[in-house]
């Protein structure tokens, strides 16, 4: 079976950016995480926040589990929620240290 363009796309860029996919994921979910709070001004400890990267990652995993079911006719669960859980953990650990004022953030 061909693979999709996302997925020629991911396989080109892997080499080029000498990172394993976990690593990708993770900083793919700090930058929507990110890009979100200075794009909308919103508090960094708010849960709202966190909404941008579970989109993010569900819209990766959305067309991994597509190619997968293509590609061997059923969908890796396993993999998909291990990618889910590395681009959002970080993100949600920052808000969680920040809600329970491990750090504070008077201005933020």
């Amino acid at each position: 079976m061909e693979t999709s363009f996302y997925q020629h796309i991911k396989l080109q860029l892997l080499p080029i950016v000498g990172m394993s996919k976990d690593a990708i994921h993770i900083y793919i979910g700090l930058f929507a995480f990110f890009l979100w709070i200075i794009a909308t001004r919103k508090p960094i400890k708010s849960f709202k926040s966190l909404i941008p990267v579970l989109v993010v990652a569900l819209l990766m995993e959305a067309l991994d589990s597509k190619d997968d079911y293509n590609s061997f006719g059923y969908i890796r669960w396993k993999e998909s929620i291990h990618d889910i859980l590395n681009t959002s953990i970080w993100p949600f650990v920052i808000v969680i240290i920040l809600k329970l004022g491990f750090i504070k953030t008077d201005n933020y």
